[in-house]
Parts: structure tokens; C-alpha cells; sequence
């Protein structure tokens, strides 16, 4: 049983930052072609970004390029900093299904240019969530497999037993950095397949059995 805020149910109202994890699988590594990370990659999305089932996906005028990305996200259930590894589930309360959308066009302009990826990342509508999974509803978290479909095809397939840095890894390395917080919302990566979509696309995903989303895109 973990260390658990009972209001971390409400972590899309109460939650005071969003962590997310870049290049955290095995296959995109390998797509990429790319060295395997030393350390998670660690950039943060504002609470803002949060959106509930229900409502549209708007993808900005100023984008030119935004790409779905499925992910297990992990939900910080009580205050921690400086974890081990071995604890660091203690701190976990649940989980949820997100999507992190990203604007390929804005993070390739960033990367080339050294620049941070908020605008990238943190964009209203960008954190698609599910409800909250209790922690002991999930035997483990990384054996989870992740599906997305757009219009009906299937896009993206993927298992959190390929992550490179598992949950342990990457609450005990940010809380070195970061305190942790109740309501607090970690999204661990993305299998390979994230691509381009468009308004007018219906974008539906899920995680095993427990969490299942679909949303409808519109353009600003």
C-alpha cells in the first residue's frame, strides 16, 4: 500500500506541476537511432494544459505540426524529496492514461536553437487525461500496454515494460532535484509511432483495461 493523499483523486484541480519524461522507450531510441539516455530527460507542462474527457483537443494557430504521444501518467500521493528507489513507490497514489501533445514544428525550431520546449508542450488542451486509477487497482505499472487510433487506425502500440527509466527511476531522480508534491502528475514517455494530426481527427487511446479516452479535434 503506498503513502496515499486521499484528494490526489483530484489531481487535475489540485495539482501544482506536470513532469514529463522525453525519449523513455527502447523502440524510439531504436526508430531515432539515437544513444540510450544516462539520466531521464526531464522537461515541465503547466496544470493549465490539463483537459477532461469531453471537451475538444484545439490545436493553436500558431502550430503547424502537433503530434499525439499516449503515456502512462503516475500520480504523486504525498510530499517527498531526495527518494531512493526502493521507496519511491511508497510516494506513488495512482495512475492515470494521458496523452501529451506535442508541437513537433515548435520543439524541432527549440532543439536546433538550444531553446526550452514550454511553448512546445505546455499549450492549452495539451494534457488529455483519464480519471484517477487507484494505486492498488494496478498489480504493476509496467506491464501495461498502451494503444492510440486516429480516425479508427491504429497509430501507436506499445507496453510500459519497455520503458528505459521505470516509475522508481524517475520519481527518485527528480525528487533529487524537485520537491514532489500531493496532486503532483508524472508522464513517463511514449512509445515510437507519435505523428501529426489535424482538426477534424477523432483520437481515441487506452492502457490496458483500465482507461480508455476519446476526443475530438478542433482547430483555434
Amino acid at each position: 500500500m503506498a503513502v496515499c493523499n486521499q484528494d490526489t483523486a483530484n489531481f487535475i484541480r489540485d495539482g501544482k506541476k506536470i513532469v514529463g519524461v522525453a525519449l523513455n522507450y527502447m523502440d524510439v531510441v531504436k526508430a531515432r537511432n539515437v544513444p540510450v539516455p544516462k539520466e531521464p530527460l526531464i522537461f515541465l507542462k503547466p496544470t493549465s494544459s490539463y483537459l477532461r474527457e469531453g471537451r475538444p483537443i484545439i490545436i493553436p494557430k500558431v502550430f503547424s505540426k502537433v503530434a499525439y504521444e499516449v503515456e502512462l501518467g503516475v500520480v504523486i500521493g504525498a510530499r517527498c524529496k531526495n527518494v531512493s528507489k526502493e521507496n519511491a513507490m511508497k510516494y506513488v497514489s495512482g495512475y492515470c492514461l494521458a496523452l501529451d501533445l506535442t508541437a513537433q514544428c515548435n520543439l524541432a525550431a527549440a532543439r536546433a536553437a538550444g531553446h526550452p520546449w514550454t511553448l512546445g508542450k505546455g499549450f492549452d488542451t495539451s494534457t488529455p487525461v483519464s480519471r484517477f486509477i487507484p494505486f492498488d487497482d494496478v498489480d504493476d505499472p509496467h506491464t501495461l500496454p498502451l494503444w492510440l487510433k486516429v480516425n479508427g487506425q491504429v497509430k501507436q502500440q506499445g507496453c510500459t515494460a519497455d520503458l528505459i527509466f521505470k516509475v522508481p527511476d524517475i520519481i527518485s531522480y527528480v525528487s533529487k532535484y524537485m520537491t514532489l508534491e500531493p496532486n503532483d502528475l508524472i508522464l513517463t514517455g511514449t512509445p515510437n509511432g507519435s505523428d501529426a494530426f489535424k482538426a477534424g481527427d477523432e483520437i481515441e487511446c487506452g492502457m490496458a483495461e483500465f482507461a480508455r479516452l476519446k476526443f475530438q479535434v478542433c482547430g483555434e
